[in-house]
């Protein structure tokens, strides 16, 4: 069972970043020339050095290719593995995660033939342990989609040149992420190349279910009782479905409270679940047994969505974070199994 603060870190985006915490694997640290890649990019030149990297927190300045990469936050890692490197150190995800790694992280790491990264742990308070970084003894700290406070940026760029999000914490988009990432790796082309390759197949998908297109939805999640924490169209998750050729259901704006200007995400008492109004509901449960008590609740079953069939659950630790935080590599991982059934909500809707 997730942790309350897993729970509420997804619900707040932020945290799933059940913080990436990531747990040292208990072996001596390597030596400072090991690279910890299991096939190191050999495009990545040494030209791209040394780079300037401006974010909300401050600059990161990187001098040569950096061989040792930790992660923190959601996703950087996959966007690291993607590009063909090894993270030395990245988030442990107990949420999610097997043995604390995420199933599409695993597979990457086994086909680079990489070797198991230091796994940091936050603990429940989701902040960064400066000291786990140290042990790691990086080259870089990428957190370009994470929650990290100034505090933390500065007490981590003591360690290392920190590479944190650009604007807002947690608001950072995948394509971004790995735009971000590959420049500060030295692969600028090569990361616009995935991304280029994974929008034209997100798109391919939507394309092959034309239903989809200019259907509106919610996007919800159920993680405090009669709320539901609805998710606002800068959230990754939500711009997936865009993406695929959905639209945001108007009353996702109209009802977000005034004081959430900021906010990605708002929470709707289930009193007010009848003014959600949209052709396609999606919400997010760990198992299947909270979907099902999310359903029986009388104002969720009311609800024209979830009575004609307009409701399209995603359900299980994994789904949920490779829908929250979708990457190149997450996204294949779930799409294909989630996106018929997105499909036929779509069929529903009356």
């Amino acid at each position: 069972m997730a942790t309350r603060f897993a729970l509420r870190a997804i619900a707040a985006l932020a945290a799933l970043g059940m913080t990436a915490t990531l747990a040292a694997c208990g072996a001596d640290t390597p030596d400072k020339d090991s690279t910890g890649s299991g096939t190191p990019t050999e495009s990545a030149s040494s030209d791209a050095f040394p780079v300037t990297i401006t974010s909300a927190l401050g600059k990161a300045e990187i001098k040569e290719k950096p061989e040792r990469i930790a992660t923190w936050g959601w996703s950087a890692q996959d966007a690291v593995l993607a590009l063909g490197e090894v993270p030395v150190a990245m988030p442990e995800y107990v949420y999610g995660g097997v043995d604390g790694v995420l199933p599409w992280v695993s597979d990457k790491i086994t086909e680079l033939g990489g070797e198991q990264p230091t796994l940091l742990k936050g603990g429940d308070s989701g902040q960064a342990n400066a000291e786990e970084f140290v042990a790691a003894r990086p080259d870089v700290i990428l957190a370009p989609y994470s929650g990290l406070t100034q505090e933390e940026f500065n007490a981590l760029s003591k360690i290392a040149p920190v590479v944190a999000y650009p604007d807002e914490p947690w608001a950072t988009s995948w394509q971004d992420q790995t735009l971000i990432i590959g420049k500060a790796l030295g692969l600028e082309t090569e990361a616009a190349k995935l991304v280029e390759d994974t929008n034209a197949n997100v798109k391919a998908l939507g394309a092959k279910y034309p239903e989809l297109a200019g259907k509106t939805f919610a996007y919800g999640a159920n993680n405090e009782p009669e709320i539901l924490n609805v998710y606002r169209d800068t959230d990754p998750r939500v711009e997936l479905l865009t993406d695929l050729g959905m639209t945001v259901a108007p009353s996702v704006e109209e009802l977000a409270p005034s004081d959430a200007a900021r906010s990605y995400f708002y929470g709707l008492a289930f009193e007010n679940l009848n003014k959600l109004t949209s052709d396609v509901l999606v919400a997010y449960f760990g198992d299947q047994a909270a979907a099902d008590a999310f359903v029986k609740d009388p104002l969720v079953a009311a609800m024209p969505q979830v009575k004609s069939g307009a409701f399209a659950p995603i359900i299980g630790e994994s789904f949920v974070m490779a829908s929250s935080a979708p990457t190149t590599l997450s996204i294949p991982w779930m799409l294909d199994q989630y996106v018929p059934q997105l499909a036929q909500a779509a069929k529903n809707v009356k």
